[in-house]
């Protein structure tokens, strides 16, 4: 490949995320509007029902009219993701031609496929079940870590160092990103739940944005059913991990500062799976562990490779 061709490839990619990063922006503020709508609805039926009960049932809208204009708007923000994960795709695809190598050989790339976990997971839920009202809490923290991968982490494409020349590196960080993405929509639906889950408590009704949102319940069944998906590919992922430092370094294990908080993040996982499962432990406190669990792979990601001389660390920066 010349250095011409090469060149265009890196900006073809580059114009790809910044096109994904404009699209997911859109989609984000639609979503907020479709969210926010929820105050007009429920504000609607509530005032009918101070006129009577007869009166309430004549004003409360249609289910259609209720989804206007609120359902358009995350009809039309939910299209627009799929489009951002196109052209996510098509940037991931193209940085790996210019490099030659699967684009996961330094942290902005990493970033940028960690992104793109997020949004799948999110896209492939929202086949089988209606998750509008996730959108705006998924494309949030999707467009945050792809500004933060253009502005702090961007690395210009090189060859892997000798460590990662490795099939595992496809095995091991295939499975890391699937599980960035879902322990991001569950730790997403985790908090939701707190929140939902404070307000039953209050006994009032919701009459604004959140009234849209399941009820605590059923969010924290959500949050448990990706967990449980996500926690058997993370002790993979570890697992993995631990047979490509034998074959790089000669041991499996070494304590370096990634492969303990890796242990920890399993270890948070597990005791919420523990949680769900003890009397208690079911509700609110699950959920707290839920997001501790996304902060300890956080930090595994970010802290250990900026911040923690570790033999894991390639950001280039």
């Amino acid at each position: 490949m010349t250095s011409a061709e090469s060149m265009g490839l890196a900006e073809a990619s580059n114009a790809a995320i910044y096109a994904t990063m404009v699209t997911l922006s859109i989609a984000m503020v639609l979503f907020a509007a479709s969210f926010a709508s929820g105050r007009r609805r429920s504000t609607t039926v509530s005032q009918g029902a101070v006129v009577g009960g007869r009166v309430a049932v004549l004003d409360r809208p249609e289910p259609s009219a209720q989804a206007e204009p609120g359902r358009k708007l995350a009809n039309v923000a939910m299209s627009l993701t799929w489009l951002a994960t196109g052209l996510l795709t098509l940037a991931l695809v193209l940085r790996g031609i210019w490099a030659g190598r699967v684009p996961w050989g330094n942290m902005y790339e990493f970033s940028i496929s960690s992104a793109w976990g997020v949004l799948v997971v999110f896209l492939a839920m929202s086949t089988r079940r209606d998750l509008r009202w996730l959108g705006l809490f998924v494309v949030f923290p999707a467009l945050l870590t792809l500004g933060l991968a253009v502005t702090v982490l961007y690395t210009e494409a090189a060859q892997l160092v000798p460590a990662l020349k490795s099939y595992w590196l496809v095995i091991h960080v295939s499975a890391a990103i699937i599980c960035a993405g879902a322990l991001t929509v569950a730790a997403s639906s985790a908090a939701l739940s707190l929140i939902q889950s404070r307000h039953e408590r209050s006994g009032r009704p919701w009459h604004g944005p959140m009234s849209n949102v399941p009820s605590a319940e059923k969010l924290q069944t959500f949050t448990s059913r990706l967990i449980a998906f996500s926690f058997p590919l993370w002790t993979f992922a570890v697992i993995a991990g631990a047979i490509w430092a034998e074959n790089a370094w000669g041991r499996y294990w070494g304590w370096d500062p990634k492969e303990t908080w890796a242990l920890i993040t399993w270890l948070v996982y597990a005791a919420y799976l523990h949680a769900r499962s003890t009397a208690g432990w079911r509700g609110d406190k699950a959920s707290w562990i839920a997001i501790l669990g996304l902060v300890t792979f956080l930090i595994n990601y970010f802290g250990v490779n900026i911040f923690v001389n570790s033999l894991h660390s390639y950001a280039g920066l």
